[in-house]
This record gives structure tokens, sequence and C-alpha cells, in this order.
């Protein structure tokens, strides 16, 4: 490339390029001062950006350099030097000979739970540095993760790292990360501590002996939701790590285990030991949720850090994914009790994250459908007779029974939710259920509203209304959304009381052919009943 060979500030001469994401490009450099090799951080230029917007990439830049020069620790990056190159900011880091992480996975790829212990102790240790020295990473995740030839595991990329005390450089409703690995707090907008990195953790160290990040699905909009809500999918090859990676994975940043117990557990799993004996202990408490909606859609970024859109190609072909686990292998008992240890998936209050057409409710508090619920949500009423090409279908855990076309067929079911999908596994038909209901059901959607026009480009609002449905509040919400393929239209019902049930009935389809799957819409809701409180 031309750059191979040009002096930078003076010192450092360009040899090979060894690194390419979203901000920056990395090279491999030779100091001609020290005579020593280093890598060396060049910023892309960004000509579509405003002064403004430079001001902040830059500063962002530097702040990377300051925030790891704080840390002294064999498992985080050595930062030498900050240098400007015509105009561009350059951080220049002592040079690992490694692959990533994320190199060594692609393509599905697998370690040993041992193997992956181990460079989970590295990454914690790196961590509890940096945590003590008042910095939060922000961005661990496998692309982060060096691991050198002799075997030293280093976390580098304190890119959008936040230090104590400095304001956080993002505009409200921007979210900065690779949203893969962002914790739940902060899709609801909550400021991260040290246990949104320990949750990234989890995340890198599921992908590590699963082949996949957690929570992953075709869209960041649906990763985005599903983060926020869904549980845990089982793990499969986990072994003795698995109790860990589900305690790491809760939604509550309080109920995860420290820095401190986490790398006790590693060090554990990665000598052989029993993992119950070291694993901390976290409070079990109730999970809600799904939320997903049609898997046509649009990856985001190129897996670097940039504001708002940073997620993976997609992965999975068009229409709803068939391996959508939700019980996160703790199935719930009576009482919202799980089973197994450390199984622990929380209640979440309105997610306030930036999410459309996947997300289409949100969440109301950690009550669950037991003794003190409410035996129906809804007045006495007679549905119209089945109409000719439709059956009656039953959930008795929600306590509802609804009209489906015939040849549909239930793709996914929980206790707070049942989904049908057609033929084409383009449409979708979702009955929701939340318990207890919020003050009423146009509240969330217009706080979904705000943030998913501020975040999505693609999605447009048709309308969104304040109404009412058999004599009980009601809110409707139609919105449009770019899929993968084609153009999506969604419409949105829910209605209930606070203190009660609310319930919540979606259907998403290609806009297109909208004439003939909204019948389907309009057919479920004039013939929804409730039956019992599950």
């Amino acid at each position: 490339m031309s750059d191979e060979g040009r002096l930078v500030a003076g010192r450092y001469r360009l040899v090979e390029r060894i690194g390419q994401g979203g901000m920056g490009t990395v090279w491999r450099a030779q100091d001609e001062v020290l005579d020593r090799q280093v890598a060396l951080k060049r910023l892309h230029e960004h000509p579509h950006l405003s002064h403004d917007e430079l001001a902040t990439v830059y500063e962002r830049t530097r702040r990377e350099a300051r925030s790891a020069a704080r840390i002294a620790h064999p498992h985080v990056v050595v930062v030498h030097d900050v240098v400007d190159d015509d105009g561009l900011p350059c951080i220049v880091m002592e040079y690992i000979p490694s692959a990533t992480l994320a190199d060594l996975l692609k393509g599905g790829r697998t370690l040993p739970p041992e193997e992956a212990a181990r460079i989970g102790e590295g990454m914690v240790a790196a961590l509890r540095a940096a945590h003590a020295a008042d910095v939060l990473h922000r961005d661990v995740k496998p692309g982060n993760v060096l691991l050198a030839a002799d075997g030293r595991v280093v976390l580098t990329d304190f890119g959008i790292a936040l230090t104590t005390g400095t304001s956080t450089l993002t505009k409200t409703g921007e979210m900065v990360g690779s949203i893969d690995y962002m914790a739940p707090e902060r899709m609801r907008g909550r400021t991260p501590g040290p246990a949104s990195d320990l949750w990234a953790l989890g995340a890198t160290l599921y992908q590590a002996v699963e082949g996949r990040p957690p929570f992953r699905k075709v869209t960041a909009v649906e990763t985005a939701y599903a983060i926020a809500v869904d549980p845990l999918p089982p793990m499969k090859q986990a072994g003795a790590l698995e109790p860990l990676i589900e305690a790491l994975l809760v939604k509550e940043p309080d109920e995860r285990p420290s820095a401190e117990q986490t790398e006790r557990a590693l060090r554990v799993v990665r000598e052989g030991g029993p993992m119950a004996a070291a694993a901390p202990t976290v409070r079990a408490r109730q999970g809600f949720g799904d939320g997903n909606g049609p898997l046509d859609g649009n990856g985001f970024g190129d897996g670097g850090v940039a504001a708002t859109r940073v997620a993976p190609e997609p992965t999975t072909p068009e229409g709803p994914d068939a391996d959508r686990t939700r019980d996160g292998g703790g199935r719930r008992r009576r009482g919202g009790k799980r089973r197994g240890p450390l199984r622990a998936v929380v209640a979440v209050t309105a997610v306030a994250a930036a999410v459309a057409g996947g997300l289409y409710y949100a969440l109301h508090g950690d009550g669950g459908g037991g003794a003190g619920a409410s035996a129906s949500a809804t007045p006495t009423y007679t549905p119209p007779p089945v109409p000719q090409g439709y059956h009656l279908v039953s959930d008795k855990g929600l306590g509802v029974s609804f009209p489906v076309p015939d040849g549909w067929k239930a793709r996914t079911k929980t206790s707070e939710q049942v989904k049908y999908t057609d033929p084409s596994g383009l449409a979708e038909l979702t009955i929701g259920m939340v318990d207890p209901a919020g003050p009423n059901p146009v509240t969330h959607f217009e706080s979904i509203e705000a943030n998913t026009k501020v975040n999505y480009s693609t999605y447009r609002k048709l309308r969104l209304e304040k109404t009412s449905y058999r004599e009980l509040p009601a809110a409707v919400w139609e919105f449009t959304f770019q899929g993968r393929a084609r153009l999506f239209r969604a419409i949105d019902f829910g209605f209930g009381r606070e203190g009660g049930r609310e319930y919540d009935l979606y259907l998403s389809a290609p806009d297109a052919r909208w004439d003939t799957y909204r019948p389907v819409f309009d057919k479920a809701k004039d013939g929804f009943t409730t039956t019992n409180a599950g």
C-alpha cells in the first residue's frame, strides 16, 4: 500500500497493516528512535462528519490512550505515545505478535471450557485492574482480546472506555459499542458500571464455548431487544463453565458475580475442579418476555466501534429463526422459581432500548402470574364464530383463545407469549401478556417509538394512538421497517388496566402483501377471549 514505509510524527515508520475496524487502522511500525517494533493505531478520515463530530471522535481516541495508560497490568496493552498524523490522532502501543480471540472463533469454531476459562481469567484480571483505576472498558468482545504466541492474554482497544468523572461523549439516544456484547442496562439507557463489562465477558465466554454470541439475531434491532428481555439460550458445550456464564449474563447488574468471584470461578474451571464449589451465589428471580419480530432485516456496521450501529453480518436465513429457544435452560415452575444453580433471569421494567420491527412490547414490574394475579383483564365477551379457513387455538398459560389461519404453525411459546407464522415464514402473529400491566398501553409504545426513530433510519411511523377496547385502555401502533430483502409493515395492539394483565396482539408481514395479511390481525383481535389466569 502507498502508506507502507511512510514516517509518522518523524519517528514511527509504517511497516505492515495488521488490522482494521470501524474507527481506525492498526499498523505494525518501527520506532526509529528506540529501535523497537510498535503497534500504531491511526484514525480513519471521516469527511462526512461535522467539525463537532470530528472533535468528539478525536477526543475518544485520546481518551483511549489516557485510559489504557492509567492501567499497568500484564493483561492490558501498554500505551507508549499519542501523536498526530496530518491532523489525525494516532495511538502508539506495544506490538504483540498475536491473533485475536475473534480470529480463533471465526466460522462458529469453539474452545474447550478449560481453555475458554484460561482466556477469561486473563480478561477478568485486566478488567479488575481497569476498574481499580476507575476505567470502564465498555467494548469487551472477542475482537479486543489478543492471544499472544507465548500464551499471554491481552485486553486492548479502550477506544470507548469511560473514566470516572468524565463525560460520555455520546448524544441522547445514542449507543456506542458492539451490540452483541452490550449489557441489558445499556440497552435500557442506564449508566454502565463494572458489572456491564462483566456481562460482556460472559457474552464472550458464551461465544467461546457455543460458537455464537448468546443473543445474536439477524438485525441489530432484534439483538438489542433480545439482550434486554429474552432468557439466556441453553448451552450445550459449556460444561463446567455453564453456571458462571449464566450468572454473568443475568439481566440485573447487582445480581452478577463480582470480578473477584468470577476470577476464582474461572481458575477452578481452568484447573479442572468442580464448578459448584467456586461459583458465586446469585439470587434467582422471575423473568419475562420475548418480543422478537420477523427475522428479515439488515445487520448494521462492520464490527468496529461506531455510534449507534455496530453489529455482525447476518448469519441466519430470511424468516423466523428456527432455533429461538426461550426458557434459557431453566423452565419456570409455579411461583417463578428456576431449576439448577445460578439460573437467574430477572424481571424487566419498561425497556428504553432503541428497537423496532421485532420489538413489540415493553415489560413492567417483576410480579408473575401467581396467586395474586388478576383472573382476567377483559370483561365478559362473546366472540363471533370462527371464520372459515381459521381454527381456534387456546393457550392455558396465557389464559387466552383466538383464531389462527389454517396452515399457520406455532413457532415460539413461553409463559408470556405464543407466536404463529405462516408457511412462508415471513408473516407472524404474536400474542403476548404482561402481568402486572403498566399505567396505560400507550406509554411504553411511545417510549419505545421515541428511541426507535432516533436510532433506526428505516423505521417509519404510520400511527401511534390511544384508544379503548372492550372498556379497557388500549393503544395501537403501526409502522414499517426495511428488511434485508423487502419492506415490512407491522401493527401492535395492546390493552389492559394498570394492576391487572395487559395483552398485546402483534402482526408483521411484507408490506407488499399487507392487504392479504392484515385480516389475520383483525380476525385474531375480534375473536380474542380470555379464559383463565393460567
